[in-house]
């Protein structure tokens, strides 16, 4: 899943440039500071530091592990035909001998249209593995995003990008760094959903 963090590089960028600062305030005033983050009166724009998102977030570690566990099992599916299937093939090389021209040619087709038949599979789970990560970045990718613009707009932020090693930004403060309180914004929020109570579906039907 290495190219998971890569993928989330991707999508946790809301605006990519050059860090600028807007709104400058040059009083350098020590009012309200929210854990290091100047205001909006100082600086506009800040910065997620995405590989520690990656590792922090509780949401998307668990749908890693989901994803993990299913590929990990179809896997083991089709290492299962490919053993079986191979131990076909060795029946067959073993006791060639002993069956004629129509037969072995029989067998050998049969074990041909297997074989296309393993390849037509693994593609398949290939494709389905893919679909799921697609699916599992849409949905972290709806999450951050839409924490983040009722964080932004809350603290008048007008830009948030990621800042990591290889990344185009060469420096960024670190009062300008909001890593922190997003994953703890980002995990309460995602807990908040886990412990929310189930209504159940007979709640809304009167009795009779």
């Amino acid at each position: 899943m290495k190219n998971l963090s890569l993928v989330l590089n991707v999508i946790l960028i809301i605006a990519v440039g050059v860090l600028y600062v807007l709104h400058f305030n040059t009083d350098h005033s020590e009012e309200t500071k929210e854990a290091g983050i100047l205001q909006a009166s100082e600086y506009s724009v800040a910065y997620i530091n995405s590989d520690s998102l990656v590792k922090n977030y509780e949401l998307f570690q668990k749908k890693q592990e989901e994803l993990t566990a299913k590929s990990e099992k179809l896997q083991k599916e089709y290492q299962a035909r490919a053993e079986g299937l191979q131990k076909e093939v060795n029946d067959y090389q073993r006791n060639v001998n002993n069956l004629t021209i129509g037969q072995a040619k029989a067998v050998e087709e049969n074990l041909m249209k297997k074989q296309q038949n393993l390849r037509m599979y693994q593609e398949g789970l290939s494709q389905q593995i893919m679909q799921d990560q697609s699916k599992m970045n849409e949905e972290i990718y709806t999450k951050i995003s839409g924490f983040l613009k009722d964080y932004s707009s809350k603290r008048g932020l007008e830009l948030v990008v990621q800042y990591t090693p290889g990344s185009d930004i060469l420096y960024a403060n670190d009062s300008m760094n909001i890593t922190t309180n997003v994953i703890k914004g980002l995990n309460e929020a995602y807990n908040a959903e886990l412990n929310a109570p189930k209504v159940a579906e007979t709640d809304s039907v009167s009795a009779e």
